[in-house]
């Protein structure tokens, strides 16, 4: 059975990893992505983001400064076994995320949606997220932390309801038409991670496109040859667009085009679209039966 302050530990520093270390994914991605840039101006974009994000990970600040929501992707065995049960996630990652706001790894964004009052640690309804899926017959957890950026949530989410005639064609139209939006005046910060859902109903699509932004490690396609195909089509296209890091002119407005699909109603074709920002934050801890935890910014 693993211990309920063994895995709110491995919450707080899995978030403070995710705020101060670029995942060596992204890291590779900008620096990449540096290496095509042609424009003046978003390659300095780029050289700013990369030394920022150096300075943080030897132990001056964040690498960015809007820590955004604070969200937990959690998955399970079918033999996981935790103290005080399932229930106990939630508690921990709101100790965690209470614990990594008074500690200044985040900062305290989350505000009341009507009165706008500010508790001050980030917890209230809703925040911290914890999404808990099951998979496999292990008896362990992996918990992915992942701060998610304001500015890639507020301006790089999009959805809409299709017509199954649109078919591929409408669906590029309005994914391109979605980056070239959240990507005007650097909005979503990129290069971004750009997740797409398609299928399932709209709270599905939905979350399937930000999972596909936040959890999917870069470079990696969809399994599903055909989607692997529309998301190379997609990719090309929004480097295409002439639009490079944080909006300026160049190509490297994204580093990475994710889609994820479900199955849909004869009737229906949802598409949705969730950008994550350009330092791409996530860190993964791992924790055994015994207790023993493990962290790296390696996607599962």
């Amino acid at each position: 059975m693993i211990d309920r302050d063994v895995i709110s530990s491995a919450m707080y520093e899995a978030m403070r990893l995710a705020a101060t270390q670029l995942p060596p994914d992204v890291d590779a991605a900008l620096v990449a992505a540096l290496e095509a840039e042609s424009d003046p101006l978003a390659r300095r974009h780029i050289e700013v983001s990369l030394e920022n994000a150096r300075a943080a990970a030897e132990g001056e600040g964040l690498v960015c400064a809007d820590t955004g929501f604070p969200l937990f992707f959690i998955t399970a065995g079918s033999r996981t076994q935790i103290e005080g049960g399932f229930g106990a996630l939630h508690d921990a990652a709101a100790e965690a995320t209470g614990r990594a706001t008074a500690d200044a790894y985040l900062r305290p964004t989350m505000v009341d949606p009507l009165t706008r009052a500010n508790p001050g640690d980030n917890i209230g309804p809703g925040m911290p997220r914890v999404l808990l899926s099951f998979e496999g017959d292990g008896d362990g957890l992996e918990i992915t932390a992942a701060p998610k950026g304001g500015g890639s949530e507020i301006f790089g989410t999009f959805y809409r309801m299709m017509y199954p005639s649109d078919g591929e064609a409408g669906i590029l139209s309005f994914v391109l038409d979605a980056i070239r939006e959240g990507c005007y005046a650097g909005k979503i910060c990129p290069p971004a991670i750009v997740g797409v859902g398609i299928g399932g109903t709209a709270d599905l699509c939905m979350a399937l496109a930000k999972e596909a932004a936040v959890l999917r490690p870069i470079g990696v396609a969809n399994p599903d040859p055909n989607v692997a195909a529309l998301e190379r089509k997609l990719f090309d296209a929004a480097r295409n667009l002439g639009i490079g890091a944080m909006g300026a002119a160049g190509t490297s407005a994204v580093m990475a085009v994710n889609v994820e699909t479900a199955v849909t109603h004869t009737a229906a074709l949802p598409v949705a679209v969730n950008a994550q920002c350009l330092v791409g934050r996530r860190w993964r801890a791992s924790i055994s039966a015994s207790g023993d935890v493990s962290f790296t910014g390696d996607p599962a």
